[in-house]
């Protein structure tokens, strides 16, 4: 009687699994050891994804707090502190810019136990803090002691010594874009610091400048309120701009509690000003519009003067003919175009409250962008695994279940290259919009790869490659229609292959499968059909001469066998030459008049060459 000892220990590990024990319980368990891989990588994944939520729930958090804070030393204090927690460092800290000084001094710590170096003060270009200030941007290192990009100076080395600090990570706060600080997360053991912590820090940082925003328009209400003394109509107008700058904080503090989005945001600006407003991303398309906005016909909005202006005038509300625009931005980046148009001229109040709407959108699409990131990493995830057949058959077709792709159903599988190989993510997220749900897109090595439903990978790939209008130009190669998982990884070899051959066509830009290629399909496709391809090529000619008994095929034999001379190929078909110049009307008429431009001629003679080898006994 075999075992049930294998059977036992699995079921132990599965059940250790559901109890959530930790990665190291799961590894000591006995277990086979495929059964245990299995295991360990599905704890890795749970282990991964705990962080990424813990990650964007911090960040929200801290959002909160910014929304709901009044005191901007409150806000920082909690930046600082959230950094330090998330990263896993001994300690985090803040410097402000001093303009006067012309160096930069520490403002926040969270963790530090050295009064020295709470009161450093960082020339610009000095060690590491200093040469993020100068450069504006971020810089980390293992080990600061022994790093020699990095200028040491007696009074910072002192500072981080008696810190005992050894690795630190630093990135610049930038407003309107206006240097104003750094954000540093310090650890007293040597450690690297990953591109998604560094992200994370950069997330952070972001969420400190809109706190300096925010205790900018502060104080700009503090100054409006000290001058209302100056006259009655003046208290008055400022009161009214006071009260509708709270109610513009209250209103987008809840669009942010409430789990809104930018639509939201949109909305809750033309609720608190009238008129319309428009947002543009940042490839130039309406994301959301609220209001009676112009028509989006060629999208006069987008050509309007005031629109450029604002993305060159970053962080300010510009105006132009009664409309106004200002830029989204968010830790250097632009992300879209804020337009509005209110039905009257905006007060003072009524430009911060755009301005306010602007920051908050900026806060949302940085959310949004966190949450489509993590979307997209599942996805590449599941693709490698169904492109490479890693994993046992039954867990990739589950897989694609979990991608809304029914694995009983017809499916086609696209290749697509072209554009920046650093923005795949974006082109990934694109491409995704367009196929819409049902699919499953992701990054895999050069290539954006997606599995779509449907039975002709031809018209997949061309419309695809038409649609993909901003932003880079991109290739297309279709393979299908598929219907087993395990045909996936050759799939993704004749894919490639059909975008490899599509470029040296001189194609590029286009979208095609493998058999539309003509003669190049056969020598690119996985399983060609040399009697389809004969057909393709001479279907109208074969179907005349077996409907009518001639052998129009045979004239065309002889006729490039003559190097295309109807005199000779008449002697060798012992007819008169006015006869062959009849029947190559006649093939015009069936093939089309170009039948005898150099490609077509090229295809026209493999194809009965071909036909030749299959009728061969």
């Amino acid at each position: 009687m075999p075992s049930d000892e294998p059977l036992t220990q699995v079921t132990h590990l599965l059940e250790l699994l559901v109890s959530d024990v930790p990665i190291a319980q799961l590894a000591d368990a006995p277990a086979p050891e495929a059964a245990k891989d299995l295991a360990l990588r599905i704890g890795g994944l749970r282990e991964t994804h705990r962080r990424r939520e813990s990650a964007q729930s911090a960040l929200l958090d801290t959002a909160r707090e910014l929304a709901s804070e009044s005191s901007p030393s409150i806000v920082l204090e909690a930046i600082v502190r959230r950094a330090r927690t998330l990263l896993g460092t001994d300690l985090a800290y803040l410097t402000l810019y001093d303009a006067d000084a012309g160096d930069t001094f520490m403002r926040v710590t969270d963790g530090s136990v050295s009064a020295d170096f709470q009161s450093l003060r960082l020339s610009l270009g000095d060690g590491l803090g200093g040469l993020v200030a100068s450069t504006h941007k971020p810089y980390w290192t293992a080990d600061y002691s022994s790093d020699q990009r990095f200028s040491h100076t007696s009074t910072i080395d002192h500072g981080v010594g008696d810190e005992g600090i050894i690795a630190i990570c630093g990135t610049p706060l930038i407003v309107e874009s206006t240097f104003v600080g750094v954000l540093f997360a310090a650890n007293r053991t040597p450690r690297p610091f990953s591109h998604a912590e560094i992200g994370l820090l950069g997330n952070l940082a972001a969420l400190a400048a809109i706190a300096i925003v925010q205790t900018r328009a502060l104080a700009d209400a503090e100054h409006a309120l000290a001058a209302l003394s100056e006259a009655h109509d003046i208290v008055r107008q400022q009161a009214v701009g006071v009260e509708r700058a709270a109610a513009a904080h209250d209103r987008f503090a809840s669009v942010v509690l409430e789990g809104g989005g930018v639509g939201d945001v949109t909305q809750a600006l033309v609720d608190l000003l009238g008129g319309w407003a428009v947002l543009f991303d940042g490839a130039g398309e309406r994301r959301s519009v609220a209001g009676v906005a112009p028509e989006a016909e060629k999208d006069p909005l987008l050509a309007h003067p005031v629109v450029d202006r604002a993305r060159h005038e970053v962080g300010r509300l510009v105006e132009d003919d009664g409309i106004h625009a200002i830029g989204v931005i968010a830790a250097h980046e632009q992300l879209g175009t804020l337009v509005v148009g209110a039905p009257d001229a905006l007060e003072d109040a009524d430009q911060r409250t755009v301005e306010r709407a602007a920051v908050v959108t900026a806060l949302v699409l940085l959310f949004e962008r966190q949450a489509d990131d993590a979307r997209q990493s599942e996805r590449d995830r599941v693709l490698a695994d169904l492109l490479t057949a890693r994993g046992g058959r039954d867990d990739r077709t589950g897989y694609l279940r979990s991608a809304s792709v029914e694995p009983r159903d017809p499916w086609c599988l696209l290749v697509v290259r072209g554009g920046d190989p650093t923005q795949q993510r974006a082109l990934a997220l694109t491409v995704s919009t367009i196929l819409g749900d049902g699919t499953l897109v992701g990054t895999h090595e050069d290539s954006i790869v997606a599995i779509v439903p449907g039975e002709n990978p031809d018209a997949l790939a061309r419309t695809l490659a038409e649609r993909v209008t901003r932003g880079p130009q991109i290739t297309v190669g279709g393979c299908g229609p598929v219907g087993d998982v395990d045909d996936l990884p050759g799939a993704l070899e004749e894919g490639s292959r059909t975008v490899r051959a599509l470029v040296a066509l001189g194609r590029a830009g286009t979208g095609a499968a493998a058999t539309e290629l003509g003669f190049a399909g056969l020598i690119v496709g996985a399983d060609p059909d040399v009697h389809d391809y004969v057909r393709s090529v001479l279907g109208p000619v074969l179907d005349y001469d077996d409907e009518r008994g001639s052998d129009l095929a045979g004239t065309l034999v002889a006729y490039f066998a003559a190097g295309s001379s109807p005199r000779h190929a008449a002697g060798s078909l012992h007819v008169h030459v006015n006869t062959v110049a009849q029947r190559l009307g006649r093939i015009a008429a069936l093939l089309g008049d170009d039948w005898q431009h150099p490609d077509r001629a090229l295809e026209i003679q493999l194809a009965l060459r071909m036909r030749r080898l299959l009728e061969s006994p």
